[in-house]
């Protein structure tokens, strides 16, 4: 009996879904250009830039809760205004000046108020996740506009100027802000893009679009998806807290609007016109709603009409946000030649 040969077919190689690396490229060529703008551009250009940096690391996480995952918050600021009031407390009630600890203490803050309120959070979808975490940025807003005692009320609390890297820069309050601060909040934008960069293309980054695609279907083959949502919340809080802590630092003043629910939109606002589905989405957006508003604002005094045009006429006309027009049109292009 003659042996028959027994053809065994080769495993088909499994590619595990990646993202296109042109989105980190695009936030590390905005943040290369930014770190040469002191060169030529004037003192004022440089302190617009500031809040875009603490949007813009604000917004990466949000972006996790909101583009990867699918969960819309309208109440994210509150961690804005945990970073912001953290910062106030260390600098102003208790004397700590160090911009690290400032960072760290908000970091902890935010994860730490985060998973208690992620923990009931992320239990619902869609209207009713919304509804809760806008229900619960209301309150903290309440409580610092309450308790005077505390918080100071509706006249905010000073952020002193802090040590970077424990040293303490002579000059005044502008040299200050558009010289060290400046290059050392680019620097942790820069990290904060890195690693968020690692966490969406991480398999975790892989669980959370799945959930964000098929919550039942991801279930069903082992992702744990009340772990998994809440993670993505608790990060999306840290990266809320450091934004604020910046923003604080740059005008100041821990004040309780950036707590409230209107600031909340303007991150929604933000994360639309540049693209939620998309990782440049974010600093994209905060780029074009900062500029846009200062220049906005000098010209009339209506400029939330102008605003709230401009968000119509994008949700209409590009639902994908800016990055993810330009990507669609770029693949039209390739995709026709």
């Amino acid at each position: 009996m003659s042996n028959q040969s027994i053809d065994l077919a080769a495993p088909a190689v499994v590619k595990r879904p990646s993202l296109r690396p042109a989105g980190l490229w695009v936030v590390l060529g905005l943040i290369a250009v930014m770190a040469l703008l002191p060169q030529v551009a004037s003192p004022y250009a440089l302190l617009l830039m500031l809040p875009l940096i603490g949007y813009s690391i604000a917004l990466l996480g949000f972006n996790l809760l909101f583009g990867t995952t699918g969960l819309l918050s309208f109440g994210h600021a509150l961690f804005l205004g945990v970073g912001a009031y953290s910062a106030a407390v260390l600098t102003s009630k208790f004397g700590f000046r160090s911009f690290e600890l400032l960072l760290l203490t908000a970091t902890l803050a935010s994860g730490l108020l985060s998973l208690l309120v992620g923990a009931l959070c992320v239990r619902y979808t869609r209207i009713f996740f919304g509804m809760l975490t806008l229900a619960f940025g209301m309150l903290f807003h309440s409580f610092l506009f309450k308790f005077y005692s505390i918080t100071g009320g509706d006249q905010g609390m000073r952020v002193l100027r802090p040590l970077l890297l424990g040293m303490e820069w002579r000059g005044g309050k502008t040299a200050f802000l558009t010289g060290p601060f400046y290059y050392y909040a680019l620097v942790l934008f820069a990290l904060a893009a890195l690693a968020m960069w690692r966490i969406t293309a991480s398999p975790f980054g892989l669980h959370l679009r799945a959930i964000r695609e098929n919550a039942g279907k991801a279930a069903y083959v082992g992702v744990q998806i009340f772990r998994m949502r809440l993670a993505a919340f608790v990060i999306s809080a840290v990266y809320g807290g450091i934004g604020g802590t910046i923003l604080a630092v740059t005008t100041g003043l821990a004040d309780p609007e950036l707590a409230y629910w209107t600031h909340s939109g303007n991150l929604v606002f933000m994360a639309v016109l540049g693209g939620s589905g998309t990782f440049a989405g974010p600093a994209i957006g905060a780029l074009v709603f900062v500029v846009l508003q200062d220049f906005v604002m000098s010209v009339t005094q209506y400029w939330r009409f102008v605003m709230g045009a401009v968000l119509v006429l994008l949700v209409v006309f590009m639902p994908q946000g800016l990055s993810g027009t330009i990507e669609r049109l770029a693949s039209r292009r390739h995709g026709g030649r």
